[in-house]
């Protein structure tokens, strides 16, 4: 059974949508970097969705959280952190 991914979009007017996903690549580091670089410099979210192909501008989102972590995240990546109030 495919592993199963979570995303959160948080939406600049305070609102959310969850989805979730089959994993869709295998977890190479090579692959993931890639596939991320290519993802931000695209500057629109695009995702097949109960039948639907939903596209979501990078301007109307105020950030994502996605489950589980990566594997390998970009170089730069702040690791280990927490939010605090």
């Amino acid at each position: 059974m495919a592993t199963q991914r979570r995303l959160i979009i948080h939406f600049n007017d305070g609102s959310k949508k969850v989805v979730e996903f089959p994993q869709q690549i295998v977890d190479s580091d090579a692959t993931m970097a890639a596939r991320l670089k290519e993802a931000l410099e695209a500057r629109h979210l695009v995702l097949e969705a109960d039948g639907a192909l939903i596209v979501i501008p990078f301007e109307n989102v105020r950030y994502l959280q996605v489950y589980p972590v990566p594997k390998k995240l970009p170089s730069y990546a702040i690791k280990g952190a927490s939010f605090k109030d």
